[in-house]
Parts: C-alpha cells; sequence; structure tokens
C-alpha cells in the first residue's frame, strides 16, 4: 500500500469495537469510489452498518446474506461467508466476513446489479 499523499482522502480510524473494511478487488475499489460519486449519503449509511454489525440479526432487506453458490466466497485461501448490502436500487456492496480478523473483505461494489446475479 502506498502512504497517503498531499491531496488523498483521509481514512478514519478504526473504532475498537467495529469492523474493518478492506477491499479484496481493484475493481471493488474502483466501484467504491463510483457508489460515493452517485450515493454518497447511501454508500456512507452503508458503511457504517457494515462497519459497526457486517452480519445483522435479523437480517434486514437491504444487508442480507447471499443465497446459493454466491453464499460462500474465497480470500485468501479461505472460505467465508458474503453478505450484500444494497445501496440503491441498483447498486450492491458485497463482502465476505472474516470473525477470526473482525475484517470484511468487500468483493464487489457496484452501481448496477453485479453480473454474477444475471
Amino acid at each position: 500500500m502506498t502512504p497517503a499523499k498531499r491531496g488523498d482522502r483521509v481514512a478514519p480510524p478504526a473504532r475498537p469495537t467495529t469492523y474493518a473494511l478492506r477491499f479484496a478487488t481493484t475493481d471493488a475499489a474502483k466501484g467504491w469510489e463510483e457508489l460515493c460519486r452517485q450515493a454518497p449519503g447511501n454508500t456512507r449509511a452503508a458503511f457504517e452498518a457494515i462497519e459497526a454489525d457486517p452480519c445483522p440479526a435479523p437480517p434486514t432487506s437491504r444487508h442480507h446474506p447471499l443465497k446459493g453458490s454466491l453464499a460462500i466466497g474465497t480470500h485468501s485461501g479461505r472460505s467465508l461467508p458474503r453478505w450484500q448490502y444494497e445501496v440503491t436500487s441498483s447498486g450492491r456492496i458485497w463482502y465476505l466476513v472474516d470473525r477470526d480478523t473482525r475484517t470484511c473483505w468487500i468483493d464487489v461494489a457496484s452501481t448496477g446489479h453485479p453480473k454474477q446475479t444475471d
């Protein structure tokens, strides 16, 4: 990771009781930036919801685990549960929850429905 430089966005420090959010792919990072441009308020709400409680019980209509073949994803050789947050009517964030490290790995961030669901 390159060090921050003048003009870069400031990332807030992690709170001790929350999950860290990290990008699993470069495409997810690009999609995140597009979500931030198109729906900044909703994307911020999604960030805060995922950071505070990545696996809410009970799940909500906007924040729930994926099902079927999409329910599990792999990161660094580990199988992890995949959740979805519906940012807008079509915008989505998919992330893998690593409870051991308290990290959510964003593997899809998109202003439209992810291609895997077509």
